[in-house]
């Protein structure tokens, strides 16, 4: 990611980045700022994500597989909406989480961005509905379009307040390819959540 589109990046999820999670169709914010009341242990430095015999370049991310919570799910693309709000994925009973395609394809270096939902409305349970259960190690597999794979291992899982969202440590330049997912949590207001989960992830090699 060049300078100048990090800056964008990072501007854009400041002022606007929305993860829906809450029980109707727009969804509840999620923060807006670069979190957590609980946190596992810090990041390990590694090369690569990329499996090399399975992942021959940049490709965008199709599905994404976490065996410890039992999600395997398809990915849809996310965008901005016109009022420049990130798009979340849509409520719907085959709940799916989305890649915010102005982040990183997973395995080029920096943070790639999954967003999904806690809760879907009438619906019910989200895709990401157990996002918090995630413990260090747990590893994610994120299948790319190219055929490939990408597999990384929770550093960190964070609940924080959404007044109070980690833009930095989400958003930020890394030195290598990470994951961040991202849902609700915390106490329900209304028809939303309080809270943010985030889960932090890096190369699976670095975390054996």
């Amino acid at each position: 990611m060049t300078s100048r589109s990090r800056r964008a990046f990072v501007a854009t999820a400041v002022a606007a980045l929305l993860v829906g999670c809450g029980g109707h169709p727009s969804g509840a914010a999620a923060g807006a700022r670069p979190g957590g009341a609980r946190s596992g242990e810090a990041s390990a430095a590694a090369p690569s994500a990329v499996e090399p015999a399975r992942t021959p370049g940049r490709s965008v991310p199709v599905g994404l597989r976490i065996p410890a919570i039992g999600v395997d799910t398809r990915l849809t693309r996310l965008g901005l909406t016109p009022d420049g709000r990130a798009q979340v994925p849509p409520i719907t009973a085959h709940d799916r989480a989305g890649w915010y395609r102005y982040s990183p394809t997973p395995g080029q270096k920096g943070p790639s961005v999954i967003l999904g939902h806690v809760t879907v409305g009438s619906y019910g349970d989200g895709v990401f509905r157990h996002l918090a259960r995630l413990r260090h190690g747990d590893r994610i597999a994120v299948r790319l379009e190219n055929g490939g794979s990408v597999v990384f291992a929770v550093t960190e899982v964070r609940t924080v307040a959404k007044a109070d969202f980690p833009a930095d440590a989400v958003y930020g330049d890394v030195d290598r390819p990470e994951l961040r997912l991202i849902t609700c949590g915390g106490p329900r207001s209304g028809s939303g959540y309080l809270d943010n989960v985030i889960v932090f992830a890096a190369p699976a090699s670095a975390n054996p």
